[in-house]
């Protein structure tokens, strides 16, 4: 009997089985194996297995990785002739440096241009008082402290770091703009064309409007320094004499005058020049045009000349100081008026209003300390989506970084969008030739660069 009900029991048992399986196969649970992605600056990506139960799709957790500071800046010239127009170059430095550690994008027009959460600028300066030796110091402890970019503040100082710049791989921007910089081309990249092109600019410009028969007469008035004798070299005047002037010589002047330069004035008079093409300062080309005008020299004066300077003469500063005395003063390369309706002087406004409201800094090398902050962080953004960024070298930020900048658009202030790579060190593409009308600046046109430079050493 016993044995009769077991196997009774067991054929039922037989008998259900398929019909509980077939009711529950829509409750079977389903077990997922999804990978956690973990993504940090720099583009580098950890990818690592992990079971997780799920009735849901698997989520991707992003992250970013450690904190990252980055310095930027370099030296300037905060003693000397340069002392005002390179105060004004940090400042434009600090208020940039701020806006982007804020808002982690390179310019309100480059809102896709982002930066990494995880990066942190810090802004590190010293003052090379104009002295290329103290310049040499206060780079070698800047590299010491990680510093991967660097920056120059005028041509001594740019020379005596080219060959330094290129033996560490580092590469730098500037207000400067040697022709020596370019011959042969090192890793100081520029955001106005060199003070030859300039020249040669002004002379494209002059002969336009020239209606006499005789060849026009051109000669050099430039400041007694490395700065003013860039443009002396036999390239520089080879061309002018190409577009068919007669070169009549050069005069010098100190670059602060101590005395009104009557001398070199009365020189271009007794030797007919028409045209004097100079690279000055403020403090070298103000007191230039105000003996002038005494003199009864300029443009539409009893001696007819056009006095061109090129751009650290920055009309900007000039204009305010001058007035209507600086009539017919010609600046070449410069950015654009400070009044101009630009998004790039919105945008200079918009700092000043937000980090220096008190204390605004109205020189016009303001610009440029954005101009270089902006061109610094962008080298160095460019390497980090490349390089984790605690790993960056300055060779990854040369090469992967200022090597790939293109069309850095600045909002309007230079008269180019900015575009390197490997030997290709100048920013801009053309030459910005500006006039002082009516005690107004007026903008004369752009005039394509000739890459005038000195022969090779």
């Amino acid at each position: 009997m016993k044995r009769y009900l077991i196997l009774s029991l067991l054929a039922i048992v037989l008998v259900a089985l398929p019909l509980m399986v077939a009711c529950g196969e829509d409750e079977t649970e389903t077990t997922t194996t999804a990978a956690a992605v973990t993504t940090t600056a720099g583009g580098a990506t950890e990818t690592t297995g992990g079971a997780t139960e799920t009735t849901a799709p698997a989520e991707t957790s992003t992250t970013v990785g450690e904190p990252v500071t980055l310095y930027v800046g370099g030296t300037f010239a905060l003693t000397g002739a340069y002392a005002e127009d390179c105060a004004a170059v940090l400042a434009g430095f600090e208020d940039y440096v701020k806006y982007v550690n804020d808002n982690k994008i390179i310019a309100p027009w480059h809102d896709d241009w982002t930066i990494p959460a995880n990066i942190t600028f810090e802004l590190l300066w010293a003052d090379d008082a104009l002295d290329p030796a103290k310049t040499l110091t206060i780079y070698e402890d800047q590299k010491s402290k990680g510093m991967l970019v660097s920056r120059v503040s005028g041509s001594p100082e740019g020379m005596a770091l080219k060959d330094l710049l290129i033996e560490d791989n580092i590469g730098a921007t500037s207000q400067s703009t040697s022709p020596a910089y370019l011959q042969p081309v090192g890793n100081i990249f520029t955001n106005a064309p060199i003070y030859t092109d300039e020249m040669a600019a002004v002379a494209e410009w002059f002969l336009e409007s020239w209606t006499e028969t005789r060849a026009p007469r051109v000669a050099y008035l430039t400041a007694d320094s490395p700065l003013g004798r860039n443009i002396d070299i036999p390239e520089m005047q080879e061309y002018l004499v190409s577009l068919g002037f007669e070169f009549a010589g050069a005069q010098f002047v100190p670059m602060v005058p101590t005395a009104p330069p009557t001398t070199q004035l009365a020189w271009l008079k007794d030797n007919n020049v028409d045209l004097a093409l100079g690279v000055m300062v403020n403090p070298g080309s103000q007191p230039t045009i105000k003996e002038a005008v005494r003199l009864g020299m300029g443009v539409g004066m009893e001696y007819e000349i056009t006095f061109a300077f090129g751009n650290p003469g920055h009309l900007q500063i000039f204009l305010p100081d001058m007035g209507a005395t600086g009539n017919g003063v010609v600046v070449a390369g410069d950015f654009c008026a400070q009044d101009a309706d630009v998004p790039g002087i919105e945008f200079a406004n918009m700092l000043q209003d937000t980090y220096r409201a008190d204390k605004k800094n109205t020189n016009v090398m303001y610009l440029d300390g954005v101009i270089e902050g902006m061109t610094q962080i962008e080298a160095l953004r460019l390497a980090a989506m490349q390089v984790n960024p605690a790993d960056l070298t300055t060779e990854d930020v040369l090469k992967k970084g200022y090597w790939q900048i293109k069309d850095l658009d600045t909002g309007g202030i230079s008269v180019s969008k900015y575009t390197y790579g490997e030997g290709d060190v100048q920013g801009v593409d053309s030459c910005r030739i500006q006039q002082v009308e009516n005690a107004q600046i007026v903008e004369k046109g752009a005039y394509p660069l000739r890459n005038i430079l000195p022969a090779a050493q």
